[in-house]
């Protein structure tokens, strides 16, 4: 099994910043404050699978880790279930905690189910391209963290004018953390084609269902509101989806 590194030193999620108001002056609006309800669900989850292994001798692995040979006699649910089991306890704590570091920000920024579709549908492309490019069984849940690092990038970019100043500086960490963990990724014990997959499906989701935010509001009461529409979200989830799907249906009978 392979083990993936984290997605560490990403960019602290932004609570507050000046930014250009309809009216060209410039003016400070407080970005969406909820529970990242979400993630904690998901490092709780991950946690107690962690747990079942400890006591199981490794069982889950045996049922949810990706294995090409399993996936190509119907067992589908390896391209998704590998995030949730994990090599050793350094593994999980390194993905959790990258988890928790990219998690809390994008939840607040996509809405929990948005971000619950960003993080599966990035660990689904990413078990798909491991599936297709290595035969070595793999589990981890750096397929999604992969997602969300991808997802942090477009959000920014469709973002920047918003983010002003703090725009070059949030999207260059976010540039290094995906050349660092690539570069790690060459470990011959590390699959880099989950990561590469991973990433892209987030950088796919999210240029179609990402937010886009524009001031609205009368002076001093303004506020964000989220542009994208509801159809964007679907297009973005069916691309991902259909570009995937296919890839993986086209390694299961090549």
């Amino acid at each position: 099994m392979n083990n993936y590194p984290p997605a560490s030193n990403s960019p602290q999620p932004f609570d507050s910043q000046d930014r250009s108001a309809p009216d060209g002056q410039s003016v400070r609006v407080s970005l969406p404050q909820s529970a990242p309800y979400v993630t904690y669900t998901i490092i709780a989850i991950t946690g107690l699978v962690y747990l079942l292994q400890l006591v199981t001798s490794d069982l889950p692995i045996g049922f949810l880790a990706k294995s090409n040979h399993l996936i190509r006699e119907g067992e589908l649910w390896r391209l998704f279930t590998p995030a949730l089991v994990h090599g050793s306890l350094p593994h999980i704590l390194f993905n959790m905690y990258a988890l928790l570091s990219f998690g809390t920000g994008l939840e607040r920024h996509f809405g929990h189910g948005r971000f619950f579709l960003l993080y599966v549908l990035g660990a689904f492309a990413g078990n798909v391209m491991s599936f297709l490019l290595t035969n070595a069984n793999s589990v981890g849940a750096s397929t999604a963290i992969f997602g969300l690092i991808g997802a942090e990038g477009i959000f920014l970019l469709q973002n920047r004018k918003l983010f002003a100043d703090q725009f070059r500086n949030a999207i260059g960490n976010v540039i290094f953390v995906v050349v660092v963990n690539l570069f790690i990724g060459l470990a011959p014990t590390i699959d880099n084609w989950g990561h590469i997959g991973g990433l892209l499906g987030g950088l796919i989701f999210t240029s179609f269902a990402g937010p886009v935010w524009e001031i609205e509001g009368i002076s001093p009461m303004y506020h964000l509101e989220d542009r994208r529409e509801v159809s964007g979200v679907i297009i973005g989830a069916v691309t991902v989806l259909f570009i995937f799907g296919g890839l993986a249906f086209w390694g299961m009978v090549r």
